[in-house]
């Protein structure tokens, strides 16, 4: 599976973004989808997990409320939609894809887009 991520860019405190991640590849629908950012300096960190059905959803605590993943199958496209951003939101973003599934461990997943970076002005 080969991810390719986008939608990054430069966003006012408040404003919205939506990532996209497009995989290749026929199993995508097999997989579970995550997205984790890094910022400067800092660790890897999750922030949203969807099931290969798409049916369950999981968010970081800092995120819940503000941020909706979601996913076509039919597109092999997973998305993320950021609402009401922070400052500290600023990160590059990874789209990851996990074969075994429920993890939010950086570390068990198997496939990894490039990253898309998302800048939030104060």
């Amino acid at each position: 599976v080969q991810l390719q991520a986008c939608g990054g860019g430069l966003v006012q405190a408040g404003g919205s973004l939506r990532l996209s991640c497009a995989a290749s590849g026929p199993t995508f629908s097999n997989y579970d989808m995550g997205w984790f950012r890094q910022a400067p300096g800092k660790e890897r960190e999750f922030v949203a997990r969807i099931s290969w059905s798409g049916s369950n959803t999981y968010y970081a605590s800092s995120v819940k409320g503000r941020f909706t993943i979601s996913r076509d199958n039919a597109k092999n496209t997973v998305y993320l939609r950021m609402n009401d951003l922070k400052p500290e939101d600023t990160a590059v973003y990874y789209c990851a894809a996990d074969w075994e599934g429920g993890s939010h461990n950086p570390y068990e997943y198997d496939y990894w887009g490039q990253g898309t970076l998302v800048t939030v002005s104060s």
